[in-house]
Parts: C-alpha cells; structure tokens; sequence
C-alpha cells in the first residue's frame, strides 16, 4: 500500500476531492489531504481561482511543499489542477518520492528541475476539452514528462473539461471520473 499525499485544486476540499481522497482510502492506501484553504471552499472555478490569487500561488504552493514535512520520505504524491505546482515540484525534487499522480495539470520540466528524476513513475490525467489542460500549454508539458518518466503515461478524456473527476463541479464526468480513479488505483497497486 502506497502512503498518497493529495493537494486540491483551487475550489478547495469540495466533496468530490474529498470522496476522490477516500476512495483510495478504501483501497488501503494511507492519504493526506492538508487544507490550504483552512476550510474554505467553492462552488465555482472563478471563485476558487479568485481565493487563489488573493493568498497568492506562490504562497499555496509553498504551503502544498511544506505540507510533505514530517511525513514518510517514500510519498506518492498527486494534486488536482492548482495542486499539481506544489505536487509535482514535491516528486521532482524532495528524495525518496515513489511516484507521482497529476491531474488537469501539468508544469513544464524545468521549472522546478531539469529533468524528471530516475525512478519516479507518474500518471498526467488531463480533459480534452479542457481549455486549461490543453490551449495553455499543459499538454504539451504532460508529454514532455511522460516521456522523461521511467513509467511515464498521459490519458486524456474526450469530451472533458477541467476537474472532471471531481464530482461535485460543474464538469463532472462520471465515467470518466471513473476510469481516472482505475487508472490511479492500478498505478498505486504497482509501486
């Protein structure tokens, strides 16, 4: 069993971050899910994302990296969309990361590293029609990775928007939703 720490996106703990949370939970893994928000959340991207900039997103990214402190060296770490920054920075550069889980979101090699490091697998989970994921860059970044990656994979979903797999947005999509939390409950059955 995998020992997971898990960063929200920008609306915050919804329930359907929540429920994403348990549900490894109840495949046995250990999950950390720390509020950056200290309770808050939204009903809408735009106020979420208006919560972001007011704390500001190099604060909730140092905040998703100190969050990892006094916890196991060994982590899987994954993050929703604004919790990718601190996520992926976390798998890219804290020793002993076992894997990395990205979803709606990637940022391109470079910025936190200048490669992705040896023997850390990773999954990017990314909507196609997700205007974030794939017109601002984040795509290409998610390819980028996978290939750096020594057990690197990118799955997009037709049809999708961002925070698809959150069941509380407006961009849910169960089935897909679904398949997202098969594809990381195999991924963390194989670390």
């Amino acid at each position: 069993m995998a020992d997971v720490l898990v960063l929200h996106h920008a609306q915050g703990q919804t329930p359907g971050f929540l429920a994403f949370a348990d549900a490894l939970r109840a495949a046995g893994h250990t999950v950390h899910t720390p509020d950056l928000y200290d309770g808050e959340s939204f009903a809408t991207l735009d106020e979420g994302m208006a919560k972001a900039r007011s704390v500001g997103f190099d604060r909730l990214q140092e905040q998703g990296v100190a969050a990892a402190e006094g916890l196991p060296d060994d982590l899987v770490y994954a993050g929703f969309s604004l919790g990718v920054m601190a996520a992926q920075r976390l798998a890219q550069t804290r020793p002993g990361a076992r894997g990395a889980v990205l979803l709606d979101s990637a940022i391109p090699l470079g910025e936190f590293a200048p490669g992705w490091p040896a023997g850390v697998p990773v999954q990017v989970h990314g909507g196609e029609a997700d205007e974030f994921f794939m017109d601002e860059g984040d795509v290409d970044a998610a390819r980028a990775i996978v290939a750096a990656a020594p057990d690197g994979e990118l799955f997009t979903y037709p049809g999708c928007g961002h925070l698809f797999a959150d069941a509380s947005t407006t961009a849910y999509d169960p089935q897909a939703a679904g398949l997202v939390q098969q594809r990381v409950l195999g991924f963390l059955a194989r670390l």
